[in-house]
């Protein structure tokens, strides 16, 4: 594990791009989505080309036919730094025994 270098990021997807790329992914077109999901095809469209916001419903509708969590749709470039999460959860919730095993949760 020594040889592991985190790999750079080199651009940002929007929410939209996040959801056309599982789309893909999973080889399904706008259609197909739409027939699995009951959202339009022409919503799904917009939302890809971010001209309408995603919403948590149609997040959790879309996550569920595309088989991920909504999180990955709807916070595509989101990054924490686990140890900072850590420290902040100690902080607010004191640190106590069940605050400890919430952090090992692993």
């Amino acid at each position: 594990m020594k040889d592991y270098r985190k790999a750079k990021k080199t651009t940002d997807v929007s929410v939209g791009e996040s959801v056309r790329i599982v789309r893909e992914l999973q080889e399904l077109s706008q259609n197909d989505l739409a027939h699995l999901t009951g959202i339009p095809q022409s919503t799904l469209s917009a939302i890809e080309n971010n001209r309408i916001s995603l919403g948590v419903e149609r997040a959790k509708v879309l996550a569920r036919a595309l088989h991920c969590h909504p999180a990955v749709l709807v916070f595509p470039g989101w990054e924490t730094n686990q140890e900072d999460a850590a420290k902040r959860l100690l902080s607010t919730t004191g640190n106590t025994r069940s605050s400890q095993r919430a952090l090992r949760h692993d």
